[in-house]
């Protein structure tokens, strides 16, 4: 994912912020996303005569992307786990939600002031605060359950006849659909909070090339 939080050079050391294997992840699971998004409408809006792609061509790109998504995401958290990225998604509860609303203040009014980031990327933390909560739900909390329900589906046996009362995989189709619908919005929001860098363009080309901060 992109981040919108500026890279700070120091005298000192400089650090990578988006290591290789980030950035190559980053843009494989951007397009292995945009495919299940495609392919997900056309799926759900099949019998309207709007689809972008035909039902059959959409159920079997859209089960190709789910597992690729699914690798790619293990892999991910393997590498968050055994390596120095994880770390980024550690909150520092103490004071948050003042340097929550500091950030949320400088995004709704200080971007168009130019003022400076509250809060600039460094080795420690690349995320502002708001980033961090954002990205810590999203990755530890919307994608896994996003992942869960679509293998339930790709696998009905599996899931539970009854769920609260209703049926059980109604209840993972509903599920699955309205994550959906949060991760893309959820998308839609991070790219245009990408262009909030110093430049509009910047954040992509660190995403790109990479970014290096300093030991702040």
């Amino acid at each position: 994912m992109m981040h919108s939080a500026h890279p700070v050079a120091s005298q000192g050391h400089a650090v990578q912020l988006y290591p290789l294997w980030l950035r190559l992840w980053h843009w494989t699971n951007a397009f292995f996303f945009l495919m299940l998004i495609a392919s997900g409408a056309s799926l759900h809006f099949a019998g309207s005569g709007w689809p972008l792609i035909p039902f059959e061509t959409a159920r079997i790109l859209h089960n190709l992307f789910g597992l690729l998504l699914t690798f790619a995401y293990g892999g991910y958290l393997l590498a968050n786990l055994f390596g120095r990225n994880g770390g980024h998604y550690r909150p520092q509860w103490p004071g948050l939600p003042g340097r929550l609303w500091q950030q949320a203040r400088f995004y709704g009014v200080g971007i168009f002031r130019g003022e400076p980031h509250p809060f600039p990327a460094t080795v420690r933390c690349k995320f502002n605060p708001l980033q961090q909560i954002t990205y810590l739900g999203v990755m530890y909390g919307g994608m896994p359950v996003l992942i869960l329900s679509g293998i339930l589906f790709f696998f009905p046996e599996w899931a539970p006849e009854r769920f609260l009362g209703m049926d059980g995989l109604w209840t993972v189709g509903i599920t699955h659909y309205l994550l959906g619908l949060f991760l893309t919005a959820f998308m839609l929001g991070h790219i245009y909070l990408a262009t909030a860098g110093e430049t509009v363009l910047g954040e992509f080309r660190n995403m790109i090339f990479g970014a290096k901060a300093g030991e702040e």
